[in-house]
């Protein structure tokens, strides 16, 4: 039989587990009920009118940035972010793992709502990097193109589009692009959690490493953000070689 280590949560009937349980629920539907008045207050903002006849590229050649609305009313685009001539395996592990938990927007689709990726990539590289991963979502190059349509990438943003007119309605950044990506809140229910050394942890728990250390995977599935690496989803792709250059330098998440 194995032994209950240090660090691991304490052993308890189910009572005592079901009470303490039920005193954090009172913290979760605080937390919930907090969530919602900030959406409701996200809902409030104000709006920024530009030009939605910028041209994007797509598969199709340059088309307007407003044709990302695929004839709907609002859009939600995460911009994703690029190193020029790098490598697929050089490419953001960040953006990859947003990029990816999204692949299928058809829920979003049934309320109304288009999404697309954009980045700033040049189209022949970024067209090559969508088929090498897989990705089924619209992806666009936005190279040279300003803000609301262009501008900082890794960006979640939402637009409102009004007949021919586009408006930016609301962006976020870092930690906001969360939303995106489910397998946070999964980890965040764990007891070890996401295993990185900001979080609070109790005594005795694993240490955390540093922020996303899990998002580069050597060939034997070991963390690692070595030039042997590649974002954790690029080994599943079909005739996907180990990785010997990121082709980039410097560390970014």
């Amino acid at each position: 039989m194995t032994d209950i280590k240090p660090g691991h949560p304490a052993v308890a009937d189910l009572a005592t587990w079901q009470a303490a349980r039920d005193a954090l629920l009172v913290r979760e539907k605080a937390h919930t009920r907090e969530g919602d008045a900030i959406a409701a207050a996200r809902r409030r903002l104000p709006m920024v009118e530009f030009d939605g006849t910028v041209e994007v590229t797509g598969p199709d050649g340059p088309v307007p940035f407003i044709d990302l609305f695929q004839g709907r009313d609002e859009l939600v685009v995460y911009k994703h972010m690029w190193y020029d001539g790098a490598p697929h395996q050089g490419q953001c592990e960040g953006c990859t793992n947003a990029a990816w938990h999204l692949r299928d927007a058809a829920y979003l689709n049934a309320r109304g709502v288009s999404f697309a990726v954009v980045t700033t990539g040049r189209w022949p590289e970024v067209a090559a990097y969508t088929a090498f991963m897989g990705y089924t979502q619209p992806w666009y190059s936005v190279r040279g193109v300003d803000g609301p349509a262009g501008g900082d990438m890794g960006v979640l943003a939402t637009y409102l589009r009004v007949g021919d007119r586009t408006f930016l309605t609301y962006s976020t950044t870092g930690r906001g692009n969360e939303a995106l990506n489910p397998t946070f809140a999964l980890l965040d229910m764990t007891a070890y959690g996401r295993g990185e050394e900001w979080e609070d942890q109790p005594d005795g728990r694993p240490e955390g490493r540093h922020p996303c250390w899990y998002w580069r995977t050597e060939a034997d599935g070991s963390p690692s953000w070595g030039p042997a690496s590649r974002p954790v989803p690029q080994w599943t792709r079909p005739g996907v070689t180990v990785a010997a250059t990121l082709g980039r330098d410097g560390h970014c998440h």
